[in-house]
């Protein structure tokens, strides 16, 4: 249970990052701006927690071991997770980015076969292939039909272009944020904690973002002082506390794939949290009748994913 509350708070500062990015593009700011500034904002406040519980040293000393792994699962994890997202933003809005970033629910269970499992079997532990959680998956479509109902209204006014750009941009993100974030969970085992693990991630990140950074300078110029002033806010909520809160959420279903299933789950909240900030912050449209329904159907399939399969067989996912 205690999971499924950080993921579900979470959601909640995650549901900046959907909101800013939209005012940002509204503004006149560019998406890889957007995009680049979350993440170089991150690295001083995740550096000076490192610093103070002492573990600096640990994952320095790690990420020149293996800077291979690092680069490789960091990029796909948060450089192929964010950039997509941010993209995204610039043509549809908050909503429509919340909405179908929710796929990331049943793109957790589809990637378990990406996994091992070592069971434990009479004839000691085995390592097996991990296999598609039907029971979490089936719970994870109810969520997605509420997300569907939503929606269902407010997407007749989108037009082609919108529907595109806002759509195969966040499927892409959706897989590569629970890989990215699976694959590290695994590779650094007990070693690293969360903070460890974010700042890590972050820094083998960065060749990636200083690429985009000087793509987006040579294109569209700097910055504007208020779209900083915007990434500092979504750096500090979505990228520092939001990905803290959610990566301790997945360490501590480490080792079991339905309750994975379900902190990741608990990100379909994102979407509530955006339609109210869209509604108060962008001075969008109220909820309708219909979307009030849907936000049931989200709830009531979060609230299943927090009940643990019964009856699971305890094993140890690894890569």
């Amino acid at each position: 249970m205690k999971a499924i509350v950080l993921g579900i708070l979470a959601s909640l500062f995650f549901a900046v990052t959907f909101v800013l990015n939209r005012a940002m593009n509204l503004a006149g700011g560019s998406w890889i701006w957007s995009a680049v500034l979350r993440y170089v904002f991150m690295v001083p406040p995740l550096f000076v927690i490192v610093i103070v519980r002492g573990n600096l040293k640990t994952i320095l000393d790690d990420l020149r071991k293996r800077p291979g792994l690092w680069m490789s699962w960091s990029t796909i994890g948060f450089g192929l997770f964010y950039a997509p997202l941010c993209f995204a933003a610039a043509f549809g809005p908050a909503w429509l980015v919340a909405s179908m970033w929710q796929i990331t629910i049943v793109a957790g269970s589809l990637l378990a076969p990406f996994f091992y499992q070592v069971v434990q079997t009479d004839k000691g532990p085995q390592k097996v292939k991990a296999k598609i959680p039907l029971k979490g998956l089936w719970i994870s479509l109810i969520i997605l039909a509420g997300v569907a109902v939503i929606q269902l209204q407010q997407i007749q006014h989108l037009m082609f272009k919108e529907m595109i750009f806002g759509v195969i941009p966040v499927v892409l993100a959706a897989f590569a944020y629970p890989l990215g974030n699976r694959k590290m969970m695994i590779a650094c085992e007990n070693k690293l904690d969360t903070y460890q693990r974010v700042l890590g991630m972050t820094l083998a990140s960065l060749p990636f973002w200083i690429i985009m950074g000087m793509y987006g300078f040579v294109t569209v110029g700097p910055p504007s002082h208020q779209q900083v002033y915007q990434a500092i806010i979504v750096a500090l909520s979505s990228g520092v506390i939001a990905t803290v809160l959610f990566f301790t959420a997945t360490d501590l279903t480490k080792g079991d794939l339905h309750k994975l299933a379900a902190v990741e789950a608990t990100q379909s909240g994102e979407i509530i949290f955006s339609v109210f900030g869209e509604v108060f912050i962008l001075n969008g449209n109220y909820p309708t009748i219909l979307s009030m329904m849907g936000m049931v159907l989200v709830i009531v399939g979060m609230t299943l994913h927090s009940f643990p399969a019964q009856g699971a067989k305890q094993s140890r996912a690894v890569s």
